[in-house]
């Protein structure tokens, strides 16, 4: 019988130039888990390395080991509650607009992460030996 290993799903992303360059890979599954490459193919080996990393910490110390896929498990929908002047504002946004509530809401988060996704994570960086040194000499 053979064993394998659950593959983690990952994204690649260039990196800005005031971010060192380069390409970012991170894991939703997994918050904290990214790396870092000159080249996409570099960036998804030094994830790898990154992952496997990752995964003896979590073991090490105890913790739950997230099953691969677990960030993609949304079902779409959530509660939130708000003050009642703010659902008193954003019902008379979404009549003068003429789409419903859940339309209006679901643009403002949609341009919201948008706007964030351009922007520099807030999670530490893993980086490469190479990527780190490349930073120091800045």
């Amino acid at each position: 019988m053979s064993t394998r290993k659950a593959a983690y799903p990952f994204t690649v992303r260039p990196l800005s130039t005031d971010e060192g360059g380069g390409f970012l890979v991170t894991f939703p599954d997994l918050p904290g888990c990214i790396s870092d490459g000159e080249t996409p193919e570099e960036a998804v080996r030094n994830g790898q390395d990154a992952l496997k990393g990752y995964l003896e910490v979590l073991k090490e110390f105890g913790d739950p080991v997230p099953k691969a896929g677990s960030a993609t498990d949304a079902s779409g929908q959530w509660r939130q509650r708000v003050p009642k002047t703010l659902h008193t504002r954003l019902i008379e946004r979404a009549k003068a607009e003429g789409v419903s509530l859940n339309s209006l809401v679901t643009m403002f988060i949609a341009d919201a992460l948008g706007r964030r996704r351009t922007q520099r994570p807030v999670v530490a960086r893993a980086a490469s030996k190479k990527s780190a040194a490349k930073r120091a000499r800045k």
